[in-house]
């Protein structure tokens, strides 16, 4: 060990490291040992185990008293309390006969320490006086008594009572004349002795005016900033240039406190990442599927949303015993009733039991979302309710058990939307409760920093435990508010009790779709999605190589200057017929033809323009965004913004329209795309260009042929002998 010694000579300061002597060091152990941390927990909740993991970092002793008692003290939401606190303090110091003994009596559900016992006894000794009290900006709870608070050259006034630090004989004389109820308050009593001369030189007490033991927030919130060094973090006062021991998120300064404690002491640094993520889990490793806990699943539909037959796809797919998941499906929109049903009628039998409320029950979102907590309260074993709104897209087919095994009271997977920073939780609240950005908000959801993050809101999908449903959220309506949407008032309410919500970006779990835009008055909706939610679209749409086609060279050369290379899917091409189908308004296959300019068509087919059935606009983003990169690749030098007029879907059949006769198309290229399969859907087909006599005979479904149009090309649809065949054709930059 070495002491920090001043050495001023000549006007010039230098510092050096000396030595300790021998006696030095055991002194400080001896001071370290005489120090007892006491703090009042009547039962043990988030923001004690907070407080306990920051003791026990910094090997603090802990003296827990009052635990099991009802309390009685009031909250920081209500009138002046903490009596109890004062009535439990002088119950254990009684106790205590050691008159070297120091005492740090602090509050623990909102507070969590920066350093240790030695800067801390260090600090207190520097204060030379027997009691050193937290101080405040604000005077709190008499106003009145303002004037009769000692003047400071510099720092704070007013005493705060949520922590102080004194010598046991001198804690003992400052608590000895109370005899207050419970619900009395605290501050007030240590306030009038602090500001009464005689009590205050006779039990030798201080205020820490700048905050270099205690930092409350309340009042200071511009004051405080993360200090981030050599692989731990502190809170920094920047006007009075402190680094505090103790951080006490008094007040209403709660979620500023639980801001801070997602980093102090050692809780997420830049060196080490998160270094709590692994404490304290639920391993379900090793469990028989018998074993794993009963999960209550809540699946809410409240508005039209795409892509729901790939939500119940992909709920299907979690990595968990279906026999120990129940379900409660509420759904309030109409146009959902099919996909519901047709889920339900197929799957039921796999899970413990399966509830479904429909639209006819016009159940709104407030009572569904509190029938679904009230069945996991009522099942016996359920362990767990996990919420998942119809727009969230579950990638992670693990999600459910990363979840359980986190062990957190409340928990929601961060999930964002592609392209914006929109994501399913709130680092920080505004004033009057809504959105406000907190400083690592964007670090969290661009993965910049990794961990589970303590918040103060979280939607869509997350994960309570019914202990809690038992507990601090009994009540039977926990999401309605006059002012509050549904999700708010839940999180308002989980604040209020106290109850931590968190978020975790450990791994990477989906995203959230877009409901904005939504159609309902197709067969197959959607494929109108590709604005939207253009990656559900792709991920549903485009033919599973079709991201390969570059990296892999998958674009094939059948024919001279023909291109051959997947583009849609099997469900995107069966999508397409079918919504053409559906249409039902396929044309005569003459040369006249109102449909397009000119009315007159040299080669008719018999088709359905895109435009017929409103899905022209979409056509032309699939072109640009899918089909150009792929045509300036292959003919290099040409570049095209994809001008299309003439987008279609042929149909063949042997007894309307069996093949096409030889021409030319009016277009730089063209796209065609086989719609679906020879040998399955139909005999026959094919393409031949005349001037090279090469023949593509059997298309690929979800293939498409690129090919220049005019001159070079001039090309036949062959025979279709059996079936019908369906094409998907597009003449590009006319």
């Amino acid at each position: 060990m070495n002491a920090l010694a001043l050495f001023v000579l000549s006007g010039i300061s230098f510092v050096a490291f000396l030595p300790l002597s021998r006696s030095e060091e055991p002194q400080r152990k001896s001071d370290e040992d005489n120090l007892l941390v006491v703090t009042v927990a009547t039962k043990e909740t988030d923001g004690f185990r907070r407080f306990r993991r920051s003791a026990k970092h910094f090997n603090y002793t802990v003296k827990v008293i009052g635990e099991g008692e009802k309390w009685r003290g009031g909250g920081y939401m209500s009138a002046p309390g903490g009596g109890q606190k004062v009535r439990l303090l002088k119950a254990a110091l009684e106790e205590m006969k050691e008159e070297k003994r120091i005492v740090l009596f602090i509050d623990s559900y909102d507070v969590v320490f920066a350093s240790g016992p030695r800067e801390l006894l260090k600090k207190f000794q520097q204060a030379k006086h027997k009691v050193v009290f937290s101080s405040e900006t604000l005077i709190w709870p008499d106003r009145h008594l303002e004037d009769k608070h000692p003047h400071v050259r510099e720092g704070r006034r007013f005493l705060g009572s949520g922590g102080f630090i004194g010598y046991v004989p001198n804690l003992k004389e400052l608590v000895a004349d109370w005899s207050g109820e419970d619900s009395e308050s605290d501050q007030l009593f240590f306030t009038k002795i602090y500001i009464n001369p005689e009590k205050r030189k006779s039990i030798n007490i201080t205020l820490d005016n700048k905050c270099r033991i205690f930092q409350n927030l309340h009042g200071s919130l511009d004051e405080v900033v993360l200090k981030f060094e050599d692989g731990h973090v502190r809170a920094r006062n920047v006007l009075y240039d402190t680094l505090p021991v103790i951080v006490h998120g008094n007040g209403p300064t709660k979620l500023q406190m639980n801001y801070l404690g997602n980093y102090i002491p050692k809780v997420w640094t830049f060196e080490t990442g998160c270094t709590v993520c692994h404490q304290d889990l639920k391993p379900l490793t090793g469990l028989k599927e018998s074993e794993y806990p009963l999960v209550v699943v809540g699946v809410f539909i409240q508005q039209p949303t795409p892509f729901v037959t790939v939500f119940f796809q992909r709920l299907l797919k979690l990595n968990y015993p279906k026999s120990r998941l129940q379900l409660f499906i509420s759904n309030q929109e109409p146009h959902h009733e099919t996909h519901v049903s047709s889920f339900v009628k197929d799957n039921r039998e796999l899970y413990h039991d399966v509830k479904v409320v429909g639209p006819e029950e016009k159940m709104d979102a407030v009572v569904s979302r509190n029938v679904g907590l009230d069945i996991c309260r009522q099942t016996k074993d359920c362990e767990y309710f996990f919420s998942v709104d119809v727009e969230v897209v579950l990638k992670n087919e693990d999600t459910l058990k990363i979840l359980i095994e986190q062990n957190r009271p409340v928990i929601a997977p961060m999930i964002t939307r592609p392209g914006r920073l929109w994501s399913n939780f709130w680092g920080a609240l505004s004033a009057d409760g809504y959105y406000a950005r907190s400083e690592d908000y964007v670090d969290i959801v661009q993965g910049r920093r990794v961990g589970v993050w303590n918040v103060p809101y979280v939607s869509r999908v997350y994960l309570v435990k019914t202990g809690l449903l038992q507990s601090e959220l009994s009540e039977n309506d926990l999401f309605n508010s006059d002012t509050l949407d549904p999700d708010m008032a839940f999180c308002q309410y989980l604040r209020n009790q106290g109850v931590f919500m968190y978020a975790t970006n450990l791994h990477t779990f989906g995203r959230i779709l877009s409901t904005d835009n939504v159609h309902t008055s197709h067969l197959h909706n959607d494929l109108w999605q590709i604005f939207e939610n253009s990656l559900d679209w792709e991920e549903r749409y485009l033919h599973e190589n079709y991201t390969r086609i570059m990296r892999d060279k998958l674009i094939e050369t059948p024919c001279p200057d023909v291109y051959w290379f997947p583009v849609f899917s099997d469900v995107g091409c069966n999508h397409i017929v079918e919504e053409m189908e559906h249409f039902g308004q396929w044309s005569g296959g003459r040369n006249t033809d109102t449909r397009i300019q000119g009315g007159y068509e040299n080669v008719p087919t018999i088709d359905i323009h895109m435009n017929q059935v409103g899905y022209e606009k979409e056509w032309q983003k699939l072109l640009l965004d899918y089909i150009a990169p792929i045509t300036e690749k292959m003919y290099p030098g040409y570049y095209t913004k994809c001008t299309s007029y003439l987008n279609f879907v042929v149909r063949y059949k042997p007894d309307e329209q069996p093949l096409l006769t030889p021409h030319h198309d009016a277009s730089t290229f063209t796209i065609n795309i086989a719609l679906n399969s020879k040998e399955i859907d139909y005999q026959g087909g094919g393409c031949r260009f005349i001037r090279y006599n090469c023949s593509v005979d059997a298309p690929r479904k979800g293939w498409a042929l690129m090919h220049p149009g005019r001159l070079t090309h001039y090309h036949e649809g062959l025979r279709t002998t059996a079936g019908v065949r369906y094409i998907a054709v597009s003449f590009v930059d006319p």
